[in-house]
């Protein structure tokens, strides 16, 4: 019998596996770190190969943990890391070039070009997304521009573009098919979130060649069936969403108002606007949150670059820790920062800021400083980062939230989500499964293959493991705010 339902994880740092049956619980989980590539200063890269390789790896190992084999899997749901590109060659399906990361700034001097031509409201207008290096477009661009016969090569046909969720679902099918969600086409820059279609303007703006482009599916639908070597069985790939689109639909948020934080590599922020697409003012981006059949949920999204991944730099670049867990036990060693401020704007601020020359920044260092305060500062800076956003979000769309829904990795961190609520004022509600965005693209997969009747039946699995109430008083929590604003002020431009 089909009991479970397999979702591929692929994120920026690792690729994942989770299977989950009915009810959405885990029944296994593998997890495999693969290599980060840092060519130049602001640059980011991965091997795109490597991907492959560690996500088809981790679904063997996933299946073997479980002691189940593909005729058991119901359907295959995909989520991954946005923007990055991935190009390659559609005849031997091998990448011409290393994949360009969601973090990458290379392009940031071509992108203040466009700037200065006026065309970022005309760009803003038909995709929704401010004019920035972050989105795939002035990636795909420089790719084209820089391998040598590229650009001559993608107007042959012979080379085909992709956001992480192609690429596998190229590969996944034998290259058979190439397609995308609109989840994920609406963030590489050449997408019509009006029209739902690729955009003929855009496209002659960057000189894309048409040819290159994925078919945009709906999230949840039957994208096509593995290649029968990988299993031993054909499965159904039927649902796929970018990472953070996912995680807002594992999250059950469906109304509108519905708003949940993701505390990943970087944070994000995001709320249902349902059936119409913000035109936002203050940072903040309007993009399709996900397609089922003809029905089009569109969210409003705020992104911190940099979240856990500043934890991952306290144990990987400082040395102050061992592992993650150990962040929250020095946090909480110290009765407060001690006047200290870690902006981690090591690839530039996302919202609302939207400055890629900002650069990272430690504000208020005294003698009497101890890694405790700065590993508690590294902490906060997830919290205030999120409060930015969240605030900027709320003028938006007009409403005020009763309370927020929180995941990923850094949710585990209690000292985190308690300063969060403190200095957000609001409950925080920590779902019982953590693995959202996995079981969002694995919700969708069983909704398209019938195993759900709605997004209800979904709706009632939903479970809540703790939920965390400010404690801090409004006086401190706008001290805090006001000196951590002054920390930002001090790194933005800073590259300039």
């Amino acid at each position: 019998m089909e009991n479970y339902l397999l979702a591929l994880d692929q994120g920026t740092t690792s690729s994942r596996c989770i299977i989950f049956d009915r009810q959405g619980r885990i029944c296994s989980k593998v997890q495999r770190e693969f290599s980060q590539i840092f060519p130049q200063d602001g640059w980011v890269e991965h091997d795109a190969t490597e991907i492959w390789a560690s996500q088809m790896g981790v679904a063997v190992e996933a299946l073997l943990q479980l002691g189940a084999d593909a005729s058991q899997i119901a359907a295959i749901g995909i989520t991954n890391q946005r923007e990055t590109v991935v190009v390659w060659e559609k005849e031997s399906g091998k990448p011409i070039c290393n994949a360009i990361v969601w973090q990458c700034r290379r392009t940031a001097e071509a992108c203040d070009r466009m700037k200065a031509e006026g065309l970022e409201p005309e760009i803003r207008a038909r995709t929704g997304l401010l004019l920035d290096p972050y989105f795939s477009a002035s990636k795909l661009r420089w790719i084209l521009d820089q391998i040598p016969g590229a650009q001559a090569r993608a107007e042959k046909g012979e080379l085909l573009f992709g956001t992480v969720d192609s690429w596998l679902i190229y590969r996944l099918t034998g290259g058979r098919v190439h397609a995308t969600d609109p989840s994920n086409a609406a963030r590489t820059m050449l997408f019509n979130i009006h029209t739902l279609s690729w955009d003929e303007e855009l496209l002659r703006l960057f000189n894309i060649p048409r040819c290159m482009l994925p078919k945009v599916l709906p999230s949840g639908g039957v994208f096509g069936y593995t290649d029968p070597h990988l299993f031993g069985k054909s499965i159904p790939i039927a649902g796929v969403a970018g990472d953070q689109q996912a995680a807002l639909f594992g999250q059950c948020c469906f109304d509108v108002g519905d708003a949940k934080n993701t505390y990943g590599t970087g944070g994000f922020l995001l709320m249902n606007t349902g059936a119409v697409a913000v035109t936002p003012k203050q940072g903040l981006l309007s993009t399709v949150g996900w397609q089922i059949g003809k029905e089009v949920n569109y969210v409003l999204e705020g992104s911190v670059f940099v979240c856990g991944a500043v934890i991952q730099w306290l144990r990987d670049g400082l040395g102050l820790i061992k592992n993650a867990a150990e962040s929250e036990r020095l946090a909480n060693k110290v009765p407060d920062n001690g006047g200290v401020y870690l902006v981690p704007a090591f690839v530039g601020l996302g919202a609302p800021y939207w400055d890629a020359y900002a650069r990272g920044g430690i504000q208020g260092l005294t003698r009497a400083t101890t890694k405790a305060h700065i590993v508690r500062a590294a902490l906060e800076s997830m919290a205030y980062q999120t409060t930015d956003v969240l605030t900027a979000m709320q003028e938006e769309a007009t409403v005020s939230l009763t309370k927020l829904r929180v995941d990923g990795g850094a949710a585990a961190n209690q000292f985190l989500l308690q300063f969060q609520s403190d200095i957000l004022g609001l409950p925080l509600l920590r779902p019982a499964c953590v693995e959202t965005t996995a079981w969002g693209a694995a919700a969708l997969a069983g909704l398209s293959v019938g195993m759900y009747a709605n997004k209800e039946e979904l709706k009632a699995e939903w479970r809540a493991d703790r939920e965390f109430t400010p404690q801090m008083e409004v006086s401190r929590r706008e001290q805090l705010l006001k000196e951590w604003h002054r920390a930002v002020e001090r790194s933005c431009g800073w590259a300039k």
